[in-house]
């Protein structure tokens, strides 16, 4: 493939800018057409002054640095950086990401200027070496292994979450301090003695966290990065370690631990037009209770999966916001409604005279639903029509459970079975173990039995 002058470059980007295909300025200039498109990218970024001869252009490390970290960490195409940047090849990119990677994940620099005569003649001589010197070298050896093995799971820890730099593979040494000598661990590191003391020597004040660090971890991960800082503080509180909440939050901030963030989307509407007056709206968003089984809230809404819909028909009690009973169906049929009723009815037994509300669905309208309910004792209500504000505590459960485990992660589900699975597992979830900074931190289970323990 032979070498293209800078003129033959700039007459095939002005072809190509004329409509000149690909295929043909491939057999043109014999090139490939990733190398034309990189090359036509590059020259439309940068303009013609780009290739100039590069060969003996110098990179310092924190550039080299900088562009691999956009590829490793904020997951940019080696491409798109490399073209960024004004590298002549992608390959150059691709080049150092390897040496990286093979060093430790170190940038090694390369020394500009001609290498000192001296260095290259001297040769030192061999020294014969005993058995007693072959063991030591061989224990040498072993000891580097080891602490080499631990430093890079280590390391490996921190590149899964994202995390690369100079304080991280210093907090690793300090770790591995009591265990290896510090000379071994500057070398596997590539962190230089006077790097490591400076870092040292700055009293990161955040070292001294590093089990609290550990703990906020624990926490953010077991609940599927569904915790801000203010359940975590809670739940920290919970397991004994009292801290203010705005050190967790300056502690996630540092390690980029963000919580996952509510989506809006279209609401499924079970509405078909007016059927006639059922009942009033005895809540008027009044959407606190003194106890459990006061006031109950229902709804149904839909999970689109590729094209395959399923619906989940709940039953919320306002006390604790803790879910009584639910059904899953493919069809929002009024079979869905009567499961859910029966289960809620078959657990509660103290129900006489709760507020039940809905909105104004063509289930909740259905007599059979109504004189059921009546059976029961139980007084009916429903928002108003177009006010879906008015059962705004199902609107709310419903946008918190579809940002924790459906929205952006649909790709996460195979098939309509593997979502309702999730969606069992998220309401006991929801329940019994996502606490609540409205409870103080119980969560909706521990909250509703506190209740009922002492009314009993």
């Amino acid at each position: 493939m032979a070498k293209l002058t800078k003129e033959q470059k700039i007459e095939m980007f002005e072809q190509r800018l004329k409509g000149e295909t690909l295929k043909n300025l491939s057999l043109k200039f014999n090139l490939n057409e990733s190398k034309i498109k990189y090359l036509i990218a590059l020259i439309n970024k940068h303009g013609y002054n780009i290739l100039r001869n590069n060969k003996n252009r110098y990179y310092s490390k924190e550039f080299k640095e900088t562009a691999i970290n956009r590829v490793l960490m904020r997951k940019e195409s080696i491409n798109s950086v490399a073209v960024d940047i004004g590298l002549s090849s992608s390959g150059i990119l691709d080049n150092w990401i390897k040496k990286f990677k093979e060093n430790c994940y170190n940038v090694i620099e390369n020394k500009r200027g001609r290498k000192s005569k001296t260095m290259t003649k001297l040769k030192k001589s061999k020294k014969i070496l005993t058995k007693e010197d072959k063991i030591k070298d061989l224990e040498r050896e072993i000891l580097y292994l080891k602490a080499e093995n631990e430093y890079l799971k280590k390391l490996n820890a921190l590149v899964q979450e994202e995390e690369l730099g100079k304080e991280q593979r210093v907090r690793i040494i300090t770790e591995l301090r009591a265990k290896y000598p510090l000379k071994l661990l500057l070398k596997i590191s590539g962190i230089a003695r006077a790097t490591y003391y400076f870092y040292i020597n700055k009293k990161d004040k955040d070292l001294k966290n590093q089990d609290i660090i550990d703990k906020i971890k624990e926490i953010f991960y077991a609940n599927k990065k569904r915790y801000g800082y203010r359940r975590i503080t809670l739940e920290l509180k919970n397991q004994g370690i009292n801290i203010n909440h705005k050190k967790v939050s300056r502690l996630m901030k540092k390690l980029n631990l963000q919580s996952i963030t509510r989506k809006r989307k279209r609401k499924y509407s079970s509405y078909q037009g007016t059927v006639g007056k059922i009942a009033d709206n005895h809540i008027e968003r009044n959407f606190e209770a003194n106890r459990p089984n006061e006031k109950w809230f229902t709804d149904v809404t839909e999970f689109n999966l590729r094209g395959t819909k399923l619906y989940l028909s709940p039953i919320l009690d306002a006390y604790g916001r803790y879910i009584i009973s639910y059904n899953l169906s493919l069809s929002p049929n009024f079979n869905q409604i009567i499961d859910m009723l029966e289960k809620a009815f078959k657990d509660n037994f103290n129900i006489n005279n709760l507020i039940f509300h809905s909105d104004q669905g063509w289930q909740y309208q259905h007599n059979f639903y109504t004189k059921r309910l009546e059976e029961k004792n139980i007084i009916q209500s429903m928002s108003r029509k177009g006010n879906s504000l008015d059962n705004g505590l199902m609107e709310s459960f419903f946008g918190i459970m579809k940002s924790e485990m459906f929205y952006g992660q649909e790709k996460n589900y195979k098939n309509i079975e593997e979502l309702k699975l999730a969606i069992e597992e998220y309401i006991d979830y929801y329940n019994n173990k996502r606490i609540k900074v409205k409870l103080k931190g119980l969560t909706p289970a521990s909250y509703r039995n506190q209740s009922l323990l002492i009314n009993n």
